[in-house]
């Protein structure tokens, strides 16, 4: 009956009947429940994941070039600010989350409605993590059929199968992929946007086997292709291949070296090319691509490539503008890379980023005290700029001295490291470590001041509060040495805890300050 439904011609009954095999995929009960299903169910869900009219029309799929038409207000969706996290190795900066926005499957998110289409890629994606490979004998036979047929909507629809199936049936795709990825390098260059872009995603998904291989075999084709669509005329094209080409720096790594004229030239013609929220998706690509190099960044052509562009940007936006939030982040990345190449950018970037902080501090001050008079102050242009801050400090290393000394960053910090939010802890326990590496002689007149409330904030509960605490612990108590053992009491009993505590995250036992401790004892 419920295989009948999801095939109904009333959508919302097909969407009703479909979000069952969804909801039933993510249940223990599946795979016994549906094995012998399998044969006919894969078939129907397949066949849900082409676009309908009614999707082509509000997707505007028939225009091909609109670039150089501006956005609206409601085709930005709002970001949200991850605040930094610092692991073991702090040049491996960010323990990145997997919920990255980067691989779902709302490829088509200017329909905001869920749909037939969305619903049956989901219950393929969370079905090929049941099945894993047993899924590819029902799959495979219609895999073929659709990937080279003449309708472009149904070789769409193929694509995105090939995408939904990738992390669920990897390893028995693999005898396939030296065929197929060559395959999806040509369709990037089909005449339908539509195709374009769901191709972009697809071969994202297939990113970590590309890199794999030789680079010339794959690497260098899809590199050269999807930065050609990031050149695109239609701004969906764009915009998937920006975010793919993100995903691919996260799995090449250094790889990309060889590249960098070649990728920078593309990121910085795109500025000059890019509507409002694709820009916000490049600064992305630019951030992924310094955290996936370094500092093989910090070359004088690099940074006369990439800098002038940033600042401007800069420049032009004002402190109150949610703009900020993914440029921020950028310049984060990209002075961490740079590290001395960025010093004559530093003093601006600095004093903007300790001001931010400043005026957000001031204004909860104010909202505090009239909270019907004065309006909650958004606190991520704190956290952005605290993370920014962090990267100076990193990046910048012995030479950001100067810089503290002429600011009240230390007296800023005491009160960010009190705040009621926890990513603003979060950022501001990352920072004093970075500060207690570059600068300690700033940092050791405030550590009977700081030491209590790191004790306090060595609570598991706040997982990455609680790594960033106790990293700076660590990194205080080398710069310190023996002049630590007073302040040991106050952070030894919640240490010994972290540590005896089941299911305790790895990162954090290798933070866990007592291996940084036990030389004092």
């Amino acid at each position: 009956y419920m295989l009948q439904r999801t095939q109904d011609q009333d959508e919302n009954v097909a969407l009703e009947a479909c979000e069952f095999w969804l909801t039933l995929a993510e249940q223990p009960i599946c795979k016994d429940v549906l094995c012998r299903h399998l044969t006919k169910l894969i078939p129907v869900l397949v066949n849900g994941m082409k676009y309908s009219e009614i999707d082509i029309i509000l997707l505007k799929g028939d225009i091909e070039e609109d670039e150089a038409i501006p956005d609206s207000e409601q085709d930005i969706r709002p970001r949200f600010h991850r605040s930094r996290t610092v692991a073991q190795q702090h040049e491996e900066d960010h323990i990145e989350d997997d919920d990255d926005d980067d691989n779902d499957l709302d490829d088509d998110d200017t329909i905001s409605d869920w749909n037939l289409r969305k619903c049956s890629a989901a219950a393929l994606d969370v079905l090929a993590n049941v099945f894993r490979d047993e899924l590819l004998p029902h799959i495979l036979p219609l895999l073929k059929e659709l990937l080279f047929h003449s309708e472009w909507v149904v070789k769409e629809s193929g694509i995105l199968v090939l995408g939904a199936i990738a992390e669920g049936c990897m390893q028995g795709m693999i005898p396939y992929l030296p065929e197929l990825i060559p395959h999806l390098i040509q369709c990037l260059s089909d005449k339908k946007a539509l195709v374009r872009s769901i191709t972009c995603w697809t071969l994202s998904r297939y990113a970590h086997w590309v890199v794999s291989q030789p680079p010339d075999t794959y690497l260098k084709p899809l590199m050269t292709e999807l930065l050609k669509r990031i050149l695109d005329s239609n701004k969906r094209v764009q915009e998937a291949a920006c975010s793919a080409f993100a995903t691919l720096e996260e799995e090449a790594c250094t790889e990309l070296v060889p590249y960098l004229a070649y990728i920078l030239d593309t990121l910085v013609f795109a500025f000059s090319k890019y509507q409002h929220k694709n820009l916000l998706i490049l600064y992305d690509a630019i951030g992924t691509l310094a955290d996936s190099v370094g500092h093989h960044l910090n070359k004088p052509e690099y940074i006369q490539m990439l800098m002038p562009p940033l600042i401007q940007k800069w420049n032009m936006l004002k402190d109150e503008d949610k703009d900020l939030f993914p440029l921020l982040e950028c310049l984060s990345s990209v002075a961490t890379a740079l590290q001395s190449g960025f010093l004559p950018y530093c003093e601006p970037v600095y004093q903007r980023c300790v001001n931010l902080v400043q005026k957000t501090l001031a204004q909860a001050m104010l909202h505090n005290a009239q909270p019907d008079q004065y309006e909650a102050p958004d606190k991520d242009f704190m956290i952005v700029a605290l993370d920014l801050l962090s990267g100076l400090a990193e990046g910048l290393g012995g030479n950001i001295e100067q810089l503290v000394a002429r600011s009240n960053i230390l007296t800023l910090m005491y009160q960010c490291m009190q705040d009621k939010m926890p990513e603003v802890r979060q950022s501001s326990f990352a920072l004093l470590g970075d500060l207690t590496k570059a600068c300690f002689q700033h940092v050791k007149p405030c550590i009977a001041d700081f030491m209590p409330i790191l004790g306090t904030n060595l609570n598991p509960e706040f997982i990455s509060v609680c790594n960033n605490a106790t990293w700076a612990i660590g990194e205080i108590s080398i710069q310190m040495g023996i002049e630590m053992q007073p302040y040991i009491p106050m952070v030894l009993h919640q240490l010994v805890e972290i540590i005896n505590r089941p299911n305790t995250p790895k990162t954090l036992l290798e933070n866990t300050g007592i291996q940084k401790l036990n030389h004092l004892w």
